[in-house]
């Protein structure tokens, strides 16, 4: 498996997008949720502004994003 893997990338403003990667760190895979800024040289790098989870936690989130839409909804 490669050590890093993009999923998803969707813009955040002009100069920031927001990617969902699965990483692998010290043999164990983790989901990553971080901001990508744009930088002088008109590529995008990690920001420290993210969450890492475990993999473990995943059906927690998609809770909480089916939550969230509910009370967007309402």
């Amino acid at each position: 498996m490669a050590e890093n893997r993009l999923i998803h990338a969707f813009p955040k403003n002009a100069l920031e997008e927001i990617r969902v990667s699965l990483n692998v760190f010290r043999g164990k895979e983790y989901i990553d949720i971080r901001i990508f800024y744009k930088g002088d040289d008109g590529e995008y790098h990690p920001s420290k502004k993210g969450v890492t989870l475990s993999p473990d936690l995943l059906p927690d989130l998609q809770e909480a994003v089916k939550k969230l839409e509910e009370a967007l909804e309402a």
